[in-house]
């Protein structure tokens, strides 16, 4: 499947869990997931350190989510990448975006690997405002930029 195949799958699904959300309602993480929830995601909080985000519970784990998610969108450092991604095979989560905005992001090549080979549809470092359609100005140009400097995902 090609890259943007695996993005669109990705974002067809409507109960995604947000692996490592900030509890600062000013953070990234915070506004991606009100986005997704405003868009009408069932997206799912997830942080170890705190049990409610924007009046919705929030787990500490991904095997504490009922009804389980069809989908982890990661916003963690790659070291807890790589342990996510395991509990996802565990779970038979089978679709993992590792959000990239700048840096490393969420990436890790190990974790990469491991869902290559297990089966797992993984979208390997891209920001999620990129592909949603009607988002800002900002997000726009960043996909254009890409697009033109040819490393938009095919």
């Amino acid at each position: 499947m090609s890259s943007m195949a695996i993005i669109r799958d990705f974002l067809a699904q409507k109960r995604i869990a947000v692996v490592g959300v900030s509890h600062n309602p000013k953070d990234f993480s915070r506004s991606l997931l009100r986005t997704l929830r405003q868009r009408g995601y069932d997206a799912v909080a997830v942080n170890p350190h705190v049990t409610s985000l924007d009046d919705a519970p929030c787990f500490a784990t991904l095997s504490e989510i009922a009804p389980p998610v069809d989908g982890a969108l990661l916003m963690t450092s790659p070291a807890v990448t790589d342990e996510i991604v395991q509990e996802c095979a565990k779970l038979h989560i089978p679709r993992v975006w590792m959000h990239r905005a700048g840096g490393d992001g969420s990436v890790s090549p190990q974790a990469i690997e491991f869902c290559e080979e297990h089966g797992i549809a993984v979208v390997p470092g891209e920001c999620p405002y990129m592909f949603l359609r009607g988002e800002s100005w900002f997000h726009r140009l960043h996909g254009f930029i890409r697009k033109i400097s040819g490393s938009y995902p095919g």
